[in-house]
């Protein structure tokens, strides 16, 4: 019979949030398993924006080559395999609580990390996708930047497409709101906001995109621009698709985790979801679409779990007696595994780890 790998913790999801956890409950000494299907979202980002020190020249997979790296080096595991189900084990003393079955590998583990993000609700328009970080933007914080004093265009009809529209006024004074054919699904406020806005509302549904055709052929394409139903084209250097989000919520709801109305997964300040056990972290608690967010919140998961698992110090309840106190100590000092402790000696000794380590420009 197949013996089953036994973790301390095991993360799903392998983007910033899931990696990050990773990388701390594994340097704090707790046996650490990731799983991370291929071409997660973050993945498919082009640039890296807002990450102190790192370049926008980063895409998010060297950027997530870096952190398998890192967590590998410091004795995690990682299984590029998509998670099929996670459930709870039969309750025994001294083994893992829950079982994580992917497709090609199963583990047990005492803790459980969902960090499954969400999915972006596509807009309906033919030849747009191909376009997504290069013209074709989800997260105002991430790219309004580098569509300052452009002609810019915010596809959707809801309360939330219409805030971007005039959220982008604040970089640019050419901003279309593209209803796409659709019925407006603001309130009178709202309305009034935008007729006092000097934004550009176009009902006319969408029919294309098509590509800048003055940049280098040997470049990836970036958006130049849409065509509409009635024949008519316009220019843009980007914009927004606003349609909302969908929260990789399942595995987590199966096992009973509590889900709030928008679908997103509810935690405790410790990111601990309403299982015992279980915990949440990134943008499928919150959907914030940030990178240095999901780090914060992450970093914040991994020392609670932390704190949750550490063997020391050992309440004085907890020790029965003088001679259990010194069989206790004998036994299980010190906290951490032997295979880890003996990670941290070699990791000790080296002097190059891996992540970016490149000069900044016209720096020696």
């Amino acid at each position: 019979m197949t013996t089953v790998p036994a973790y301390d913790v095991a993360v799903v999801g392998g983007g910033p949030a899931g990696m990050t956890t990773a990388l701390y409950t594994t340097r704090l000494g707790h046996r650490t398993a990731v799983f991370e299907k291929e071409g997660g979202r973050h993945a498919r980002a082009s640039h890296v924006h807002n990450l102190l020190g790192v370049s926008e020249n980063v895409s998010g997979r060297e950027l997530a080559t870096h952190a398998i790296d890192q967590v590998e080096h410091y004795g995690g595991d990682f299984y590029p395999d998509a998670v099929d189900a996670v459930t709870r084990r039969d309750e025994r003393d001294d083994e893992p609580r829950f079982r994580v079955e992917a497709a090609h590998a199963t583990v047990d583990a005492e803790r459980v990390v969902f960090a499954t993000g969400f999915r972006d609700r596509r807009p309906d328009v033919p030849d747009i996708e191909r376009f997504t970080g290069r013209g074709l933007h989800y997260c105002l914080h991430c790219d309004a930047y580098t569509l300052a004093d452009g002609s810019v265009f915010v596809l959707g009809h809801t309360e939330h497409a219409a805030h971007v529209a005039m959220t982008m006024l604040n970089f640019t004074t050419d901003v279309d709101l593209l209803l796409d054919g659709r019925d407006p699904e603001w309130d009178a406020e709202t309305e009034a906001q935008l007729d006092a806005h000097p934004i550009d509302r176009i009902d006319t549904a969408v029919a294309s995109a098509f590509e800048d055709e003055s940049l280098d052929p040997d470049e990836p394409p970036w958006l130049g621009g849409l065509s509409f139903e009635d024949g008519t084209e316009r220019g843009y250097v980007g914009g927004f698709a606003m349609y909302g989000t969908s929260y990789n919520a399942d595995l987590a709801a199966d096992l009973g985790c509590e889900l709030g109305a928008d679908g997103a997964i509810d935690v405790d300040a410790d990111r601990q979801t309403s299982v015992d056990g279980i915990y949440a972290v990134g943008d499928v608690t919150h959907g914030q679409n940030q990178t240095t967010i999901a780090i914060g919140d992450d970093a914040a998961a991994g020392l609670a779990i932390h704190k949750d698992l550490r063997p020391f110090p050992k309440p004085v309840a907890a020790i029965e007696d003088e001679a259990a106190a010194a069989e206790a100590v004998e036994t299980q000092v010190p906290g951490s595994p032997p295979d880890l402790r003996a990670q941290m000696r070699r990791v000790r000794e080296m002097r190059t780890h891996p992540g970016l380590r490149e000069p900044s420009p016209g720096r020696d």
